[in-house]
């Protein structure tokens, strides 16, 4: 049977029997549940520092290196797909694409098709890094299904390595543009009192947390002080709408790269994204301030309002710099264009 390795490193203040600490640090992509992982423990699957583990009371400790080996039952429906992508930049080390909004970038239980690897197997064959497994050949990050824009992959190894160390060392450059409730503006007195959260020159707001798994909700991410991943978003005010201002356009750029971070920062700082359905909650907005338009396009916009647009990086074989950009995808547009008109226009 085939099998896929997932690595990762034990966070801070970890539990103190390994199963529990595996469950609470296990990327979220691995769609391992606590039932999966004891088995996976007790079936020898588990090595802590190189070691294997069949004890799931066993110690671990911050920053111990662990290696989990999943058998791979059903692999057959991870095939090539001719699904249309948007190819921004491709060479032989790497390809770069626009992702539309509701793909998800690589299979796992729920979706076992019509994801982003499925379309590069058949638009890239055999030539995409076999780095990451047969499920995640040349994936070296990953956006939201819901979240359009630009992703890179590698389609040799060489590159896959190299994009890897970059956004490892957090150099890579990614830029977001979201649509948020409020105005997260440094003369907010509100903001001033949220704890994480600062303002650089230039009204540039600066969140610093730790993110890790909810205790409760294993597909959702929570802020925290103590334990979890460090995590820093910072952003600016790009466009604001209404009179008051009650919904802005702003600009986000990543120091880290956490699962939801933007998504839970700006809920953390009280500025969720429009339509996002987890972290954004539903706000009542006045029709005196941005029109009956502004209202029902905010309250029924079907995704959270979220867009990578801008990706940065050295190319991994070739030493160049690399900037992308990708426009504001139409349905974002749609909405800004709704909230730009106002009550007096609608």
């Amino acid at each position: 049977m085939a099998t896929s390795l997932v690595t990762f490193q034990i966070d801070l203040d970890p539990p103190a029997r390994l199963d529990k600490a595996l469950s609470r640090d296990v990327p979220v992509d691995a769609a391992l549940s606590r039932t999966r992982l004891a088995r996976l423990i007790a079936n020898e699957c588990v090595t802590v520092n190189g070691v294997t583990i069949v004890d799931p009371k066993a110690k671990v400790k911050e920053g111990d290196d662990i290696v989990i080996t999943v058998p791979v039952a059903d692999e057959s429906h991870i095939g090539p797909e001719d699904i249309p992508l948007d190819v921004v930049f491709e060479d032989d080390d790497l390809i770069v694409i626009n992702k539309p909004v509701g793909m998800v970038v690589h299979p796992a239980p729920g979706t076992p098709n019509g994801t982003l690897v499925n379309a590069l197997l058949h638009h890239c064959g055999d030539t995409l890094s076999g780095v990451g497994g047969v499920q995640r050949p040349g994936i070296v990050h990953r956006i939201d299904k819901e979240t359009s824009g630009l992703l890179v992959v590698a389609k040799s190894d060489r590159a896959h390595h190299g994009l890897a160390a970059q956004f490892e060392k957090h150099t890579v450059e990614r830029y977001y543009q979201a649509v948020v409730y409020g105005l997260p503006d440094a003369n907010d007195p509100r903001l001033r009192g949220v704890k994480g959260v600062s303002f650089e020159s230039g009204n540039i707001m600066r969140i610093t947390t730790q993110l890790a798994r909810h205790k409760t909700d294993r597909q959702k991410q929570a802020v925290l002080f103590h334990g979890g991943r460090h995590a820093v978003t910072r952003s600016r005010i790009v466009e604001t709408f209404g009179t008051p201002e009650v919904v802005s356009l702003i600009e986000c750029w990543l120091e880290t790269g956490r699962t939801h971070q933007i998504r839970v920062h700006m809920a953390h700082a009280g500025h969720g994204l429009v339509g996002d359905p987890v972290y954004g909650g539903r706000r009542k907005l006045s029709e005196k301030a941005i029109g009956p338009a502004g209202v029902a396009a905010t309250k029924t916009f079907p995704r959270q309002a979220l867009h990578a647009a801008v990706l940065g990086f050295v190319h991994p074989v070739s030493g160049d710099n690399m900037r992308f950009e990708a426009p504001i995808p139409a349905d974002m547009a749609d909405l800004i264009a709704i909230l730009r008109k106002g009550p007096a226009q609608q």
